[in-house]
């Protein structure tokens, strides 16, 4: 019997369901125009925060925190560094992690550039490092990500298909060709161990050897 892919990733991508803090932060997103993770892959992150010894995390694209409370959901233990350059975001991120209860020690929203402020960030000490900001910087995010990690440290590239646009070779857009050029560098790359997941927009998991 015929498998259908279509039925089965939408099988996987309601199943999970969402809490309500949650989609809250999803129409905060949707009101200031934001593309927000799915469902399925907010569950994805909170299983991955969930390993043993992830406790430092750090994200690029802080958005109006709804990567934060899936990330943050996993452990009472885990802190999260975020950076975003939109302050009016950043200020409804603040918002639905009050609202979720999460300590303000348990947080830090960091406002700017991530290519001014992720070089601010120490090397080897983080556990998990998820990058979900704009495509065009996607490239310079991950080194510095890579950079960030510590041996055995997972990275996470959030909306790696962009649209669906990667796995067409007929888009030729730039985004489009740099995020398929640096999917194509994660997977080869022999000091990783990388996956390409198609699960919402797309996950790209490196596992920092």
């Amino acid at each position: 019997m015929a498998v259908d892919k279509a039925q089965s990733w939408t099988y996987a991508e309601h199943i999970v369901g969402e809490a309500d803090l949650m989609t809250q932060a999803r129409l905060h997103a949707a009101e200031l125009g934001i593309e927000a993770l799915s469902a399925a892959t907010g569950r994805f992150l909170t299983a991955l925060a969930a390993r043993g010894g992830v406790k430092n995390i750090a994200e690029i694209g802080t958005g109006t925190g709804l990567s934060a409370l899936y990330l943050l959901a996993a452990s009472a233990d885990s802190v999260l560094t975020s950076i975003d350059v939109d302050s009016e975001a950043q200020n409804f991120a603040r918002e639905n992690l009050s609202a979720a209860r999460i300590r303000p020690g348990r947080y830090r929203l960091i406002n700017g550039r991530s290519a001014d402020m992720l070089p601010r960030l120490a090397s080897r000490s983080y556990d998990l490092v998820l990058v979900d900001a704009d495509p065009a910087e996607a490239a310079g995010d991950v080194a510095e990500a890579l950079r960030m990690l510590r041996p055995g440290g997972t990275l996470v590239l959030a909306h790696a298909l962009n649209s669906d646009r990667v796995a067409d070779p007929a888009r030729r857009d730039e985004a489009t060709v740099a995020l398929r050029n640096l999917g194509q560098e994660l997977i080869e790359a022999e000091d990783l161990v990388s996956s390409l997941i198609p699960l919402g927009d797309g996950v790209l998991m490196s596992v920092k050897l």
